[in-house]
């Protein structure tokens, strides 16, 4: 992991701007997981657009670069923070949605789970909300047409984009579940088989699904030809879409979750159907009332893993606001977070099994973050899911659109276990128009002096990994060591630590494993972190993008 953090002195920029800005910053940042997405990103804010067109401009990219990732067959998460005195947060909930004739047994056979059906084929798709999200934030926010944000995506799906690495690693990943849909072989195999290294792929449909979109907003997606081709391909297929689903389907503005830290910070991250935002917001209260910052390394890794095993205890408790009510001021009131610490064993871990029982869940870990900020100071942070790696691996015949397959993010068996053998959640049980609990967790740290953004794709863990950045950046670490930290987890159930290779030196390991852990070595890097800096006292601008990946920061002239 040390080589990792030499490897990001490359993947970050930082330059100053003209004079300290307390409202502005004078400059325009990216940090995404792909060079094409930031490229498009760029080109838009150097048409006069500001960080909301940017935004979309990079989602509709990573739509055609990161098929494995994100796309319009998907949803996601979208904070926002518009410039002013006063600065206004926004959170743009574009997840998911069960379709109509959802129902809390559809994944059951003779009364048992059968995850196949929740994993692979149309049957596992929800709603997606990907499309009506760029609509929103091109009505409300954005300075430039729809159609023009769109345009270097339509470009580069009918232009192409070279294999890299980790297009290989995903399509690997989910080679069987690829070779079964015909459509999808096409498109993302040659001969069946992995593409080589800069084989170029080229989504014409693609491209003419988003003109689709760029023409009519988001009636060129959930009404009209395009949605009619999409509900037969589903249902053809032995899915469940209706064109009432599409025509439906609503993006949802909501509050932030908001959470006043120390020295006059305060955290604005992802509420609910998130339970990243919590699980953040508790871990950070914890931390503050322990000593972590002064802790030798294994203390300070106790420390984590014991405040991380309690936020994801509660994380079970959290569903859909619109269908069920979430104990949010129960969770982060300071009594409750208090009471929390106090059980923490200075030396010792706490069983998973001592603490009260509660249900735990699991999600797919390939899904797609990037953030921007402008000029003005206007920024967006957004994690973008398709679930696992290429979604549901069908793409819908005529449109290049893939499938998500976020139906698996639902605790299919409240009863028993959902696909991942982890006990089931009522709250996050299947309902129809029901959207499935994330950990996705797009955060903001602001205070009178700085702004950081935070975000990164992994799944369930998604929050262990934003909490070790921020953890970087109270420390007052250089922002490119944010993102390329050693990374290692804790949720409660399973009862494992598990992390990266190298996170822990061996003598670490049998210091963790004496204070009662079980380690568990991944044997593989994971997440794709992206963050932004705005030091307002300084007037500079930073970008980093994670060393593990292929994406680009960028801060510009």
């Amino acid at each position: 992991m040390r080589g990792l953090r030499r490897a990001a002195l490359g993947a970050v920029v930082t330059l100053l701007a003209t004079a300290a800005q307390a409202q502005a910053p004078g400059r325009a940042a990216i940090a995404s997981p792909h060079a094409e997405a930031t490229a498009a990103a760029r080109l838009i804010l150097e048409q006069g657009g500001n960080a909301f067109d940017a935004a979309i401009a990079v989602s509709a990219a990573l739509a055609v670069v990161e098929p494995y990732g994100s796309g319009l067959g998907g949803g996601g998460f979208f904070l926002l923070r518009e410039a002013g005195e006063t600065p206004r947060y926004r959170f743009l909930d574009a997840r998911e949605r069960a379709p109509g004739a959802a129902t809390a047994d559809m994944y059951l056979k003779d009364g048992k789970l059968s995850p196949s059906l929740s994993i692979n084929g149309p049957l596992a798709a929800a709603i997606p909300g990907l499309p009506q999200a760029l609509a929103d934030l091109a009505n409300a926010h954005g300075k430039l047409p729809l159609k023009d944000s769109l345009a270097p995506a339509i470009r580069l799906a009918n232009e192409g984009f070279a294999v890299d690495r980790v297009y290989r690693d995903r399509a690997q990943m989910r080679l069987a579940a690829l070779r079964e849909d015909a459509q999808s072989a096409r498109l993302f195999l040659r001969d069946n088989q992995v593409p080589a290294l800069g084989t170029l792929i080229r989504q014409p449909e693609l491209a003419a699904t988003l003109q689709q979109l760029a023409a009519h907003g988001r009636d060129g997606f959930y009404r009209g030809q395009m949605a009619q081709r999409l509900v037969a391909g589903v249902r053809q297929a032995g899915g469940i879409w209706s064109l009432d689903d599409l025509a439906s389907y609503r993006s949802v503005w909501r509050e932030p979750l908001r959470f006043t830290l120390a020295d006059q910070r305060e955290l604005i991250s992802s509420p609910p159907p998130s339970a990243g935002g919590v699980a953040l917001a508790q871990s950070l209260a914890m931390l503050q009332r322990l000593p972590w910052q002064s802790a030798e390394p294994v203390q300070r890794s106790h420390y984590v893993l014991e405040v991380l095993r309690r936020a994801y205890r509660d994380r079970g408790l959290l569903g859909d606001p619109d269908y069920v009510s979430n104990p949010i001021n129960k969770l982060l009131a300071r009594s409750y977070l208090t009471g929390l610490t106090d059980g923490i064993d200075v030396y010792q871990a706490t069983p998973s099994s001592a603490l009260p029982p509660a249900p735990a869940w699991r999600e797919g870990d390939h899904t797609t973050h990037f953030a921007v900020i402008d000029a003005e100071g206007n920024a967006l942070a957004a994690t973008l899911s398709v679930n696992l790696p290429f979604g549901a691996a069908f793409t819908v015949a005529g449109t290049g659109v893939v499938l998500n397959n976020e139906m698996d993010d639902f605790a299919a068996d409240p009863g028993g276990s959902n696909s991942y053998g982890l006990a089931g959640s009522q709250a996050n049980a299947v309902a129809a128009g029901k959207r499935p609990l994330s950990s996705m967790s797009p955060s903001f740290i602001e205070s009178p002096t700085q702004f950081a953004s935070f975000g990164t794709p992994g799944g369930s863990r998604i929050p262990s990994m934003v909490l070790l950045s921020m953890m970087g950046f109270l420390q007052g670490q250089p922002v490119q060591d944010w993102p390329a930290t050693a990374r290692y987890h804790h949720q409660y159930l399973p009862d494992v630590v598990e992390h990266e290779p190298g996170a822990f030196s061996a003598a670490e390991q049998a210091q963790l494993e004496a204070r009662g852990y079980r380690l568990k070595d991944l044997g593989r890097s994971y997440g794709n972190q992206q963050v932004l800096y705005w030091n307002k006292q300084a007037g500079s601008v930073e970008a980093a993008s994670d060393p593990r990946g292929v994406g680009q920061a960028l801060v510009l002239p």
